[in-house]
């Protein structure tokens, strides 16, 4: 990856990150929708279909832009409309999956995620090597509190076909906290059978700083003396080391090449802030231009306001 520009840039939620043409379609999409025209569903489906078929065997970037679509189209009809003018396209499957995952999450109703499993095990069998099927059954076991070795095995279809899956590794950093089917030893246990093996640039290789960020705002979420104590967790000397490699090696410019790095960079720095390191911070701002995520931003508010102010104090120093 590219980084953008050092110079500073208005701050922006930018879905795609730095995927250019993921850009041009998710804004096509607001366009073709918002107008309302009577084939538009068809229309946004052949759009969609078009930028799937691009570099289709690049697993990372293909993950990352399923994900994307999935979460902005879930609760349209295009992905409906895609997968049943083309029931034999895994990739029309998944996405009609994974909306379906990401609509069942937010809504809290679980009806629809039979069909979801129907469609993830139709597209592995047309696609026996593409991993995105077992991506979204992985969702799916998250979803519905699969027990870990049935997770696991899920997990292990997904590394057996792209080892070092971003989606697959965070998935279960999430399934195996104590807010979902886990417990915080698990956590650790799982992360440090990661860090020998995984190469520091490789699309997973914030599994661990992720896992971090997860506990301090489990702390914080706590409140009490616990959740005012909880800037001290940043001081701890495995958290400690695992921010020096980050800030020293992430912020190099094309260190990572993966689709989903700069969400990588705002973990960076939000960890960075509320380690109240803001010289390393702004390194990762200025290597971001702009280029903000929902998460982690958000458990402090409004993700722009507090992506803005924080850049802001790591300029100034205060």
């Amino acid at each position: 990856m590219s980084f953008l520009s050092s110079r500073r840039k208005t701050p922006r939620i930018a879905l795609e990150l730095d995927d250019v043409h993921l850009g041009k379609l998710l804004k096509s999409l607001r366009a073709t929708m918002r107008g309302g025209a009577i084939a538009s569903t068809d229309l946004c489906a052949v759009q969609v279909a078009d930028l799937l078929t691009r570099d289709s065997n690049d697993w990372d970037r293909k993950t990352f832009r399923l994900a994307v679509l999935a979460d902005f189209l879930s609760d349209s009809s295009v992905p409906s409309a895609w997968a049943a003018r083309e029931p034999d396209n895994a990739a029309a499957l998944v996405l009609r999956a994974w909306s379906t995952v990401f609509r069942a999450r937010r809504t809290g109703n679980p009806e629809e995620v039979p069909s979801a499993r129907t469609d993830c095990l139709h597209a592995a069998e047309l696609a026996p090597q593409d991993p995105t099927p077992w991506i979204v059954l992985l969702e799916i076991s998250r979803l519905e509190r699969h027990r870990p070795a049935d997770t696991f095995q899920v997990w292990n279809e997904v590394v057996l076909r792209d080892r070092w899956n971003r989606e697959a590794y965070l998935s279960m950093t999430h399934y195996l906290t104590p807010e979902e089917a886990g417990t915080r030893i698990q956590v650790l246990e799982f992360v440090d059978s990661l860090r020998a093996r995984v190469p520091a640039n490789a699309p997973c290789a914030a599994t661990e700083l992720t896992s971090q960020v997860l506990h301090y705002q489990s702390i914080r979420s706590r409140g009490g003396a616990a959740g005012l104590l909880a800037r001290n967790y940043w001081s701890d000397v495995h958290v400690t080391d695992t921010l020096d490699r980050a800030a020293q090696l992430w912020t190099e410019p094309s260190f990572f090449s993966h689709a989903a790095a700069l969400a990588e960079l705002n973990t960076l720095a939000y960890a960075l802030m509320s380690a109240d390191r803001r010289r390393d911070a702004l390194q990762a701002f200025r290597a971001l231009g702009g280029v903000v995520t929902d998460w982690p931003w958000r458990f402090e508010g409004d993700p722009l306001t507090v992506f803005q102010r924080a850049q802001g104090q790591a300029e100034s120093g205060q």
